[in-house]
């Protein structure tokens, strides 16, 4: 038999921790000395120890762990369950790594504040083109919103239009419109040559024309172009326009390595 002590460095928990799971009837002592009050623990008793952990690992209150193991789960269950929350810690640790670059991204930015942009804005007309379109909604603006939906639509649009046998004649372009419950709009397309009703998996449609479009080249990733468009913001004020809905995104160059991505940015202009 082992002691407490020498129980809870095999069974990798704090004394304190034992006690507890005896105070609530989780996890017995094999046998207590009536003399001493000294608690022993058997080998065999790891076994229920390690499920206690695991289970509380996963979430569950001691009192659902006790009702979960009378009687205890299978290994499969077990396993089953261990994999579930292998996988949301390993969602939560990408969550927070989208958040960490984000950070850094909004810490560039306050870097920059009051620095000359090194963007050159140039007003320009932009053309009606005719694309297909595919649309999904994201949760907001930010970035960890915008790109998990951005990401596959653009991917099942070229692999539609690959099964259409539709050719691609320009750049893809992204722009983004705002709904009423906060939530906003993604729409993304690439030019082509044909008619509206030659697509049955997704939308052709005429991207109307810019009259007047204030436009920025952003290098790099899209994580960092909040300066680009936040400079370009700051621009249209300064000009005395006002921004007109919606803005686009259009990606003029692409390669595996996002830092080599080059973006241009075109803002619809008004007077004010």
């Amino acid at each position: 038999m082992f002691s407490i002590g020498d129980f809870a460095r095999h069974g990798q928990v704090s004394v304190r921790m034992l006690r507890h799971y005896d105070a609530v009837g989780l996890l017995r002592p094999a046998r207590v000395d009536p003399a001493t009050g000294y608690r022993f623990y058997t080998a065999a008793q790891l076994a229920r120890l390690n499920r206690i952990v695991a289970l509380k690992e996963l979430g569950f209150t001691l009192e659902r762990v006790g009702r979960m193991l009378e009687p205890g789960p299978d290994v499969v269950a077990l396993r089953g369950m261990l994999t579930l929350r292998r996988a949301e810690l390993e969602q939560r640790i990408a969550d927070d790594r989208a958040r960490l670059t984000e950070v850094e991204a909004r810490l560039r930015i306050i870097e920059k504040e009051g620095v000359m942009p090194d963007q050159d804005v140039v007003i320009k007309s932009v053309p009606a083109v005719r694309v297909a379109e595919s649309t999904g909604v994201a949760a907001g603006f930010e970035p960890s919103a915008i790109s998990p939906v951005i990401q596959p639509l653009f991917e099942g649009l070229f692999s539609r239009l690959e099964q259409a046998g539709i050719t691609i004649v320009g750049p893809a372009t992204a722009y983004y419109e705002p709904r009423e419950d906060g939530s906003v709009e993604v729409h993304v397309c690439v030019p082509v040559k044909t008619e509206p009703d030659a697509a049955p998996e997704f939308s052709i449609v005429d991207l109307p024309a810019l009259e007047k479009a204030a436009t920025t080249v952003h290098r790099g990733s899209v994580a960092e172009i909040g300066a680009a468009w936040q400079a370009l913001g700051r621009w249209v004020e300064d000009n005395g326009y006002r921004s007109g809905a919606p803005v686009r995104e259009v990606t003029l160059e692409w390669m595996p390595d996002p830092d080599g991505w080059v973006t241009e940015l075109q803002e619809p202009l008004a007077p004010r």
